[in-house]
């Protein structure tokens, strides 16, 4: 699947939208398609970090299990998805003028019985939507509670 990018901007400086994005245990809080998040040992933050999360779009079920690749405190987070889906997400924040920029990026690959490739093909439009209404939801608490 091509990788689908995202871009939100938040009237909060960088060190509100970390606390939010890496405060891991609460994304399900603003993530509508994750239902929960179990960590699979004593880490809930940081490289290493595994953690199970149900997820579900519409009548849709999985488990993504994911393990923290890549940790840049204030600035990034890398997730390899390794569950039926695979690849690699990435958050990225920079500074924007007052604000905060926050990229969003995912690489995914569907099994087979999933359609493969078709499969990822359909689901990249109805993915982008979902995935656009999470950073609304999270620009919201962000921008409600502030840094």
């Amino acid at each position: 699947m091509k990788p689908v990018h995202l871009v939100v901007f938040f009237d909060t400086p960088p060190s509100g939208v970390w606390a939010e994005l890496a405060d891991l245990a609460s994304h399900p809080q603003w993530m509508g398609d994750a239902e929960a998040v179990e960590f699979l040992d004593s880490r809930t933050g940081g490289v290493g970090t595994r953690m199970r999360v149900p997820t579900r779009i519409g009548p849709l079920r999985a488990t993504d299990v994911m393990t923290v690749v890549g940790w840049e405190e204030g600035r990034l987070i890398e997730v390899e998805h390794v569950g039926s889906v695979s690849g690699v997400g990435r958050f990225e924040i920079r500074p924007s003028g007052s604000g905060t920029e926050l990229r969003w990026s995912e690489t995914l690959r569907f099994p087979w019985w999933m359609g493969g490739m078709f499969g990822a093909w359909l689901a990249r439009p109805i993915l982008r939507r979902v995935w656009r209404g999470n950073l609304e939801r999270l620009r919201q608490r962000v921008e409600v509670t502030g840094p």
